[in-house]
């Protein structure tokens, strides 16, 4: 009956998942040990290495939900299947859905593996995220394979006989486009994605900040020696440009009226700015790096009750807005001020800019130390820059000298750690994606050797299957690589302007990698596969049709 022929291959699949849950729980057990002992001189941290019973049971149960929610449905529509129909699957494998308890099994089975994943994530929001992802990218992935093969079903007739075999091997019954945009543009997409961001965050770094950035910081010039400071600088560097702003410490303790402890911010997390002391200084006119958002900026002359001009970004994400008051802690001295206008700051020019910019009036008198830029205009040799450095700590050994140019090395010797670490973990994605393509090209070998028989035994050769097969892989390969630089430098896009404020560039050779690499993948495992279809004898296969 179909129920016993349910039950024996469910069975099966069961005996084969727990293998496999078996030898991956043994092999994922035994790496956190290498891993421990190779990267014990490079992590500040002592790795806590050991078996934790909770995480492999955890793990087991993955791997059978996994295993249960891709086999209900292909073996449910197996109970129905008349033998009979067989044959005639072999060439019409149309598409049939299971009975509705399979369907229910399937759905539920998806379900709790989705709930365990978001009810025991340390980060509940970020779990259901990737699972909404994960869907939504399975559902845009099924779509751009119906759309491959409505396309190539609807291309007018060409004259090679070749082409024409393999594009209709794309749309045809039992196509292995599905399998092959399925496994490989979830992977590809996401290492589109990860190489974009990463690029483009080194150039931002090397090439845009750099060439904009100051060369030197420096920081706690006094009153007294302002003067003697400039002076020096001004013959140690004369074609270099400098910038200089008084520069006070303070804490916001409140808004509004609102303690800062109690304050709501309108954006969740967004409370950075009420966190510790900040810079903040005066200025009579608008700091260059900036433009007026909202508001008008005071008369240089202004003498009224004090005001202060708040980044854009900042006050929108505190909830504030022009005519909202701002106490701040300074020297022990509370002082309010009313918000006369917002600011749109360039913090990516690494110049000197502040959060909060008072009139001057409002610190007057107050004692305070000076903040100084200095930038070339042309690139200077590194021999030149330390030198300064050397002169200066002799000089004034009080104040702070930062070297921007090491301060960008150092992070961006970070965003490269980062980088390849976050490559690394993605690299798993291709890996499955890679194994997924090699099982569907394994699943749809018995269609191959029919097809390759049947051909052959009309008159075509080897040679012209064989560039058949390997047309239709590269078409899907390529159609592949299109998608997945699209949606990969899509997503690239959001993250490095939306969430990170930066600038995009389509970095060209990661297009081409990523194409090459699916062409790579798609016709080579497709031709090794084909290689043996080749090689079967006409005879026997039909006898045991």
């Amino acid at each position: 009956t179909g129920g016993f022929v349910f039950q024996i291959y469910l069975v099966q699949m069961l005996a084969l998942a727990l293998i496999g849950i078996g030898i991956g729980l043994v092999i994922g057990a035994m790496i956190p040990f290498a891993a421990g002992a190779a990267l014990s001189n490079v992590l500040p941290v002592k790795l806590a290495v050991g078996i934790y019973p909770s995480e492999l049971g955890l793990g087991l149960v993955y791997g059978l939900l996994t295993a249960l929610a891709f086999a209900l449905w292909p073996l449910g529509r197996a109970h129905d299947v008349p033998p009979t129909a067989l044959f005639r699957d072999i060439v019409a494998a149309g598409s049939k859905w299971p009975r509705k308890r399979y369907l229910f099994a399937t759905a539920l089975t998806v379900a709790v593996l989705a709930s365990i994943a978001i009810l025991l994530a340390y980060d509940k929001r970020i779990a259901t995220i990737y699972i909404a992802a994960s869907a939504g990218a399975f559902v845009l992935l099924v779509v751009v394979a119906r759309i491959i093969m409505w396309l190539a079903k609807r291309l007018p007739p060409v004259r090679s006989t070749e082409l024409r075999l393999a594009i209709a091997n794309i749309h045809r019954p039992g196509a292995l486009t599905p399998s092959v945009v399925l496994s490989l543009g979830l992977g590809l997409s996401l290492l589109v994605a990860l190489t974009l961001i990463d690029g483009n965050l080194r150039r931002e770094l090397t090439a845009t900040i750099a060439g904009e950035a100051p060369s030197f910081f420096f920081v706690d010039i006094q009153s007294h020696e302002r003067d003697a400071f400039e002076t020096l600088l001004r013959e140690e560097a004369p074609n270099a440009d400098l910038q200089s702003v008084p520069m006070l410490r303070g804490r916001i303790v409140s808004l509004n009226g609102i303690s800062s402890d109690d304050f709501v911010p309108a954006q969740e997390g967004s409370d950075w700015v009420l966190r510790g002391d900040r810079g903040i200084t005066y200025e009579a006119t608008l700091p260059p790096n900036s433009e007026l958002a909202t508001g008008e900026w005071w008369p240089q002359d202004y003498s009224g009750p004090p005001l202060v001009s708040f980044d854009a970004e900042a006050a929108t994400d505190l909830g504030l807005k022009i005519g909202d008051t701002v106490s701040v802690n300074v020297l022990g001295r509370e002082i309010s001020a009313e918000i006369a206008n917002t600011r749109d700051v360039e913090w990516q020019s690494f110049g000197i800019n502040f959060v909060m910019v008072f009139s001057p009036n409002t610190f007057a008198g107050a004692p305070h130390a000076h903040l100084m830029t200095l930038g070339w205009d042309d690139n200077v040799q590194t021999d030149t820059e330390l030198a300064l450095l050397k002169t200066v700590s002799s000089s004034f050994p009080t104040v702070t000298s930062v070297r921007v140019k090491d301060a960008i090395s150092q992070v961006n010797n970070i965003v490269a750690q980062l980088a390849w670490a976050i490559r690394g973990a993605s690299s798993i994605t291709l890996i499955a994606s890679v194994l997924v393509l090699a099982g569907a090209l394994a699943a749809g070998h018995r269609s191959r050797i029919y097809d390759a028989v049947i051909l052959k035994t009309i008159g075509a050769t080897r040679t012209r299957l064989i560039l058949a097969y390997g047309l239709e892989y590269a078409i899907l390969g390529l159609v592949t690589a299109v998608f997945a630089v699209l949606a990969g430098g899509i997503a690239a896009w959001y993250v490095i302007t939306a969430i990170m404020g930066g600038t995009f560039t389509l970095l060209p050779i990661t297009a081409f990698s990523a194409a090459l690499i699916a062409l790579v993948l798609t016709v080579g495992f497709g031709l090794i596969g084909t290689w043996r279809v080749l090689g079967e004898k006409p005879a026997p296969v039909l006898r045991n049709l």
